[in-house]
């Protein structure tokens, strides 16, 4: 008997999902309907691909993208008068992602049965972060619901756009990079032993640089498993490192202290974490709630240690300029800042300005790295080929010269 996959609407509003079997899709609709059910959704099961590709996209959550579109749809919808709920329920109609569309319609019902929409938002920590889910909670106590929700939106839009930056300045030297490593391999494996047959029984003659190349062929093609299995035990041994308290803390220490990066991830953790901070305060949230939720997003430990301090520090009634005078972190002209905006009772706009400016120098850093990356690395695979060509050659005019 076939099966059919539905999606239905109770008469309380509850949505439901499942999968029923039937003789025929009208009988199928005959027993929902039976059952005093609404149908949103029916449609057949046809085979075991489909299945595949409905699970598959059922267990893809939400990206960061997702969430900034919802935020914006939800501030714009809050705006013109609707209800929570409704919105909910209407941007949920919406999506085409269907964990999404169950998360949203399962926050609808926890806001009918009485729940504060940031209540609702802590069943998806993932999803939502903690930044997200204060700042919603701030505006549920003060009000301008509406206009928190655009300053969220806003925010994460600017995070996906740094987030795309440096993602994009690191994507060029890794197609470089493996375009040098995928060269050296091919003529090392393919191309040298052919034209080294031509040189058989002659290898005394060989220069030092063509002998070196030879033994190095000769391994990579004996032993390519070997070299195989060592790549893939480095690369889970590293990940296995990073994933530990003191590896964590060497790799963030190695991206502040490599030469040509190390400009960019600092401005990069700066701007992150100022512009978190001056947006958690400008929403009205708790100070000691800023500073645990920007220490929790910085994404370096060194970071996150010093706002740890920043949060002992304050706790203890202190400054927040205080503990990051001590910092060599943060540029001194940015803790005056702080300082002077504490002063002042103005920090948030001053975070805000700060950060602005550093995610203009991030721009500009980016832009920078690329700019020196990219005739660094036709240099060097220039150089790799370049000594594969001249190793070729040199045994060449080295024969020429006996047999003359």
């Amino acid at each position: 008997m076939p099966s059919y996959r539905y999606e239905i609407k109770s008469a309380g509003g509850d949505v439901t999902a499942g999968v029923l079997s039937a003789a025929s899709l009208a009988a199928a609709s005959q027993q929902l309907r039976d059952r005093g059910q609404y149908i949103l959704h029916l449609a057949p099961v046809d085979d075991r691909r489909k299945r595949r590709t409905l699970s598959l996209s059922i267990n893809l959550g939400p990206g960061a993208r997702d969430v900034q579109n919802f935020t914006s749809q939800l501030a714009v919808m809050i705006r013109a008068g609707i209800s929570i709920r409704s919105a909910l329920e209407g941007i949920a109609d919406q999506q085409t992602n269907p964990k999404f569309k169950s998360m949203l319609l399962q926050m609808k019902r926890d806001v009918e049965g009485g729940r504060q929409f940031s209540d609702a938002l802590l069943r998806y920590p993932k999803v939502f972060s903690p930044l997200y889910v204060n700042m919603v909670k701030a505006s549920e106590l003060s009000g301008g619901f509406s206009r928190m929700l655009d300053r969220i939106a806003g925010y994460l839009s600017q995070q996906i756009e740094t987030r795309s930056m440096v993602v994009g300045a690191m994507i060029y030297p890794a197609i470089i990079g493996t375009m040098a490593v995928g060269t050296t391999v091919f003529l090392l494996t393919f191309v040298l032993p052919r034209f080294m047959i031509i040189f058989r029984g002659k290898e005394s003659a060989l220069p030092m640089p063509t002998k070196m190349l030879l033994a190095l062929s000769d391994f990579v093609t004996s032993y390519w498993y070997v070299l195989l299995a060592a790549a893939a035990a480095a690369a889970w041994g590293f990940a296995l490192m990073i994933r530990t308290d003191w590896g964590r803390l060497w790799f963030d220490k190695t991206k502040l202290t490599v030469p040509l990066f190390k400009k960019l991830f600092r401005a990069l953790y700066i701007s992150r974490s100022l512009h978190t901070m001056g947006q958690l305060i400008n929403a009205g949230v708790p100070m000691l709630d800023v500073i645990s939720i920007t220490a929790d997003i910085s994404g370096n430990a060194l970071y996150r240690r010093m706002w740890k301090a920043v949060y002992a520090a304050v706790k203890q009634g202190k400054k927040i300029s205080a503990p990051l005078k001590k910092s060599p972190l943060l540029p001194r002209a940015v803790v005056q800042m702080i300082s002077a905006g504490e002063e002042s009772g103005k920090l948030g706009e001053v975070l805000d300005e700060v950060s602005e400016f550093y995610t203009r120098e991030l721009k500009a850093v980016i832009k920078g790295v690329t700019a020196m990356i990219e005739p660094l690395m036709i240099v060097l695979m220039g150089s790799i080929v370049g000594f594969i060509a001249m190793s070729i050659i040199l045994p060449i005019f080295k024969l020429s010269q006996l047999v003359k």
